[in-house]
Order: structure tokens, then C-alpha cells, then sequence
């Protein structure tokens, strides 16, 4: 079966400076992937290559096409969302006109996974607060209002950097349960943590990044299992 999105010999830069070395990756259709790392692994720099926001070589194919020159709106309406790490809101815009802007161009002759009404049942908080404006809201509501706006773009895949990086154990609960909901309907996530908190509760897999590469894959049972990976390459055996 071929990979939703298959990852090979992937090189990356910032300027003269090379992240990604070699690195080879591969996601199925409906999966959930935990990748995991240290910080300045190269786990985001990842996330950007995928997006076309890096400069990159090597093989990025997403559903069989290539993502090579692509630009980063072309490869969102290939069905490819995108969370980073810092919450991208519009400030001046209110909650609702926010996620308006999430609503990806009907192309893929489907009815969405998701939708406005959807959001606000997800997170309450944000149908409170629909005719807010986005840069008053705290940062576990931003990350909310971020996660919601990119599932409206109904992504087959959704790249989330460290979703719960400084929320409330309360928060995070939420954008788990989110992320589980977009798993039942078929999407598949690749969740870059430093650490397990959310991927405990979607993942299936994990990659490890160290130093630009992929050093290890493996089942989530596996994985915890590997005191060896855990002490070299995160710290917390």
C-alpha cells in the first residue's frame, strides 16, 4: 500500500545551514504518528519542509504527487493542514472571521469533515467568544481557535507542532480529544512533541529525531519499552 505521505532522503536548510540529513519518513492513511525529539532535532524544520517553507531536496510525495516546487497554498488544497508551533492568528479578526478563513475551496468533491458548528461543539469556548477578537484571547484559546481553523480546511493530513507547549492540563485534554475526533473521520496526524503528553492518547507510532535524522520507529508499546532510545535521544528513561 502506498503511504499517504512518503518522506525520503529529505535535506533541509536555513540559509547555508543544513537541519535535515538523509531523513526518510512515511505516513499512512489515517494514522497517527508521534514524532519526538529534543529540541533543535530538526522536528519543525520537518514540519516547514513539508510545507514548502524551507528550502529542501530529496522526495516529498503526498497521495502519489510530488510536493517538489510546489508553494505552501497549493499544498494545503492537496488536502495538508497545518498547526505550528506558535499560534498563527489573525489578531484584529474576531474568532468567527478567524476560522472563516479556514474554509478550504470545495475541490476534492466530498462533504468536509468538519465545520464552524463542529468547531464551536469541540471547543465551547470558541463559540463563546465567536465575535472576539482573536488577539485577546489567552494562549490555550489561540491554540484552540489555530487547531480549529486548520481543521476546516478538511486535511487528509494535519501536521501539529507540540500542540500542548504551555497549556493547561485542561487544554491539552481538549486538543487531544480534537485530534481523536479528526483520527475517527478518517484524517491522519503527524504530532511533533518533545515529550508523550497528547500522543499517549492518538498515536499508534513513533519516530525519534536526533541530529537531523530518524533514529528510531517504532509501535508505542515498543517504544516505551526502549530505555536505551529514551536516555540517549530524549533524556527521560
Amino acid at each position: 500500500m502506498t503511504a499517504l505521505l512518503d518522506i525520503r532522503e529529505l535535506n533541509a536548510w536555513y540559509g547555508a545551514s543544513q537541519v535535515l540529513h538523509g531523513l526518510t519518513l512515511h505516513i499512512d492513511a489515517g494514522e497517527a504518528l508521534a514524532l519526538v525529539g529534543r529540541n533543535g532535532s530538526g522536528r519543525s524544520t520537518l514540519a516547514r519542509a513539508i510545507m514548502g517553507l524551507v528550502r529542501s531536496d530529496g522526495s516529498l510525495r503526498f497521495a502519489g504527487r510530488s510536493l517538489a516546487g510546489l508553494r505552501t497554498f497549493e499544498i494545503a488544497r492537496l488536502g495538508l493542514g497545518y498547526v505550528p508551533e506558535h499560534r498563527d492568528v489573525f489578531p484584529a479578526l474576531s474568532v468567527y472571521e478567524n476560522l472563516q478563513l479556514g474554509l478550504a475551496p470545495r475541490t476534492r468533491g466530498r462533504i468536509p469533515r468538519f465545520t464552524i458548528d463542529d468547531a464551536y461543539a469541540l471547543f465551547p469556548v470558541l463559540g463563546e467568544r465567536k465575535r472576539t477578537r482573536a488577539g485577546v484571547l489567552s494562549g490555550g484559546e489561540q491554540q484552540m481557535l489555530t487547531l480549529a481553523r486548520a481543521l476546516l480546511g478538511d486535511p487528509d493530513l494535519l501536521v501539529i507542532d507540540e500542540p500542548g507547549e504551555g497549556l493547561a492540563s485542561q487544554v491539552m485534554e481538549q486538543v487531544a480529544g480534537c485530534l481523536r475526533v479528526l483520527r475517527e473521520r478518517g484524517g491522519a496526524i503527524l504530532l511533533i512533541e518533545q515529550r508523550l503528553v497528547i500522543a499517549q492518547a492518538i498515536a499508534s507510532r513513533v519516530a525519534v529525531m536526533g541530529h537531523g535524522e530518524i533514529v528510531y520507529e517504532g509501535d508505542l508499546a515498543s517504544f516505551r519499552a526502549r530505555t536505551d532510545v529514551l536516555n540517549e535521544w530524549l533524556g527521560v528513561g
